[in-house]
């Protein structure tokens, strides 16, 4: 008869393969991941300071009318 067990080392085998493959995408999916994180924070930044810096030219551009008498008086 044969060992109950005979079939498994190459299953082992298959299933250490799998796991490798497993870990390597999941690192490289991590790194992705870390990547696109830091470049939507930077993005935000960006964001943030071409915001400020259009209030600063409305600010100048878009000058509010002052407390004046009508041209008719």
């Amino acid at each position: 008869m044969s060992e109950p067990n005979e079939g498994t080392g190459p299953r082992i085998e298959d299933l250490e393969v799998m796991v490798s493959h497993q870990a390597r995408t999941i690192e490289e999916l991590s790194e992705e991941l870390t990547r696109a994180f830091r470049m939507i924070e930077r993005l935000q930044h960006l964001t943030q300071a071409l915001g400020e810096r259009l209030g600063a030219i409305e600010d100048v551009a878009l000058a509010k009318p002052g407390a004046q008498k009508p041209p008719h008086y």
